[in-house]
């Protein structure tokens, strides 16, 4: 079986082609800047090299009507027909609390993305775009949408509820979504695996950190909390979004600035954070080595971020009543040995205790960082988002078989 998988953003389309036998990736690359001049796409080649190609693409349509071309192109294809493509399975970043799990496309779940636009306006239209354009292009092939908060469902009400009037949740669906999930989902299973244990019987924190970040408590293999709340700007200190602030500290920076509710969001989504405190930078590699360079504001920076990280991973320790296992993933989490040691430094009372010069050796690999000795172990897993939206398709499309 051949799934595509399709991440589209606003104007944006990331792709991966799959062949689910041995859940090899046969093609990928991505799409940027539809409906803007100089659009183009970008397919990694078998050999690692990448070839751009730039096209007018007004819409999604045109988008994955060139991926389709890219797919089955002659020379840099890895398909003959479009008939070859099974199934499409798409990420959705908001399900709400309509969609508690990953589900085949039809026009109702259609109009569901559609009723969730407003609480994620550029995710999910970009989605819904990308649903749509396969509809037109490819519509005798199923289609499934694999939700990122929907892990997080598990999370009980007294966890996911703002401490505001109840009917705003009733009416309007204000609460705790949490976002990552497909991260949290598979890095969670894939330490299970890797201990040798049954998840069900571990309590785990994940820590999704990279331009975006979350935190994740996991018990029994459900998520019990989950830093990130109604959209990802939540919890702790990102590339460029705030986390946790005080809301009348948002109001007091609006009456000072005079800012309307749209450029605060902005305000607080892309200009604060890592860039906002660092001046640097909202990429930590360009932030890390302005701290090695003296730069004492980026120093103040990453201090603030591991520190954050630090006392999201105590508050869940506390909620699982102890951990077992702490991962480190995404692109941050999985490559700089700073960040891990700095947000694990001072957790003696929980029993955590890195082997800090293996943690300096960590890229990207899937490594134990705790040292023999240490009784919570701590982990490096990279994570694999697309492999669980196509597993997903998959067992979705098997089931309508039957």
């Amino acid at each position: 079986m051949k799934i595509l998988v399709l991440n589209c953003g606003s104007s944006s389309i990331k792709y991966k082609l799959y062949n689910m036998d041995d859940e090899s990736v046969l093609a990928q690359g991505g799409v940027e800047r539809i409906g803007i001049d100089n659009a183009f796409i970008q397919v990694k080649l078998p050999d690692g090299t990448k070839k751009k190609i730039m096209r007018d693409l007004p819409t999604h349509k045109e988008g994955v009507q060139l991926v389709f071309e890219c797919l089955t192109d002659p020379k840099i294809g890895a398909i003959k027909r479009l008939d070859e493509i099974d199934a499409v399975g798409h990420r959705i970043v908001q399900g709400g609390d309509i969609f508690n799990k990953s589900c085949i496309v039809t026009p109702e779940v259609e109009k569901g993305i559609e009723s969730l636009i407003d609480l994620a306006p550029v995710h999910n239209k970009g989605h819904l775009a990308g649903i749509r354009a396969v509809d037109n292009l490819l519509p005798d092939k199923p289609q499934v949408t694999v939700f990122d908060n929907a892990f997080h469902s598990t999370m009980p009400d007294y966890a996911y509820l703002y401490a505001v009037p109840y009917e705003l949740y009733t009416k309007y669906h204000v609460r705790r979504y949490g976002f990552h999930g497909t991260s949290h989902r598979y890095v969670s299973h894939r330490v299970a695996e890797l201990e040798g244990k049954d998840i069900k019987d571990l309590k785990i924190i994940t820590c999704h950190i990279g331009n975006g970040a979350s935190l994740a408590a996991i018990k029994d293999g459900k998520v019990v909390d989950t830093s990130m709340g109604l959209t990802p700007l939540a919890g702790v200190m990102m590339g460029s979004r705030s986390g946790d602030i005080d809301p009348s500290a948002v109001t007091y920076i609006m009456e000072k600035l005079h800012m309307q509710p749209q450029e605060m969001a902005d305000y607080l989504n892309k200009q604060s954070g890592v860039l906002g405190i660092s001046g640097v930078s909202s990429d930590m590699r360009d932030v890390e080595q302005a701290a090695k360079d003296g730069n004492k504001m980026a120093r103040l920076a990453e201090t603030m971020y591991n520190y954050r990280i630090k006392k999201y991973i105590g508050s869940y320790a506390a909620v699982l009543n102890g951990v077992d296992v702490i991962v480190f993933t995404a692109g941050v989490g999985e490559n700089q040995a700073s960040m891990r040691e700095g947000a694990t430094d001072g957790l003696d009372y929980l029993g955590v205790k890195l082997d800090k010069e293996l943690n300096k050796t960590v890229h990207g690999t899937e490594t134990k960082i705790s040292a023999p000795d240490s009784k919570v172990d701590v982990w490096v897993v990279p994570t694999d988002e697309e492999i669980v939206i196509a597993r997903d398709t998959k067992e979705l499309v098997e089931g309508l078989k039957k």
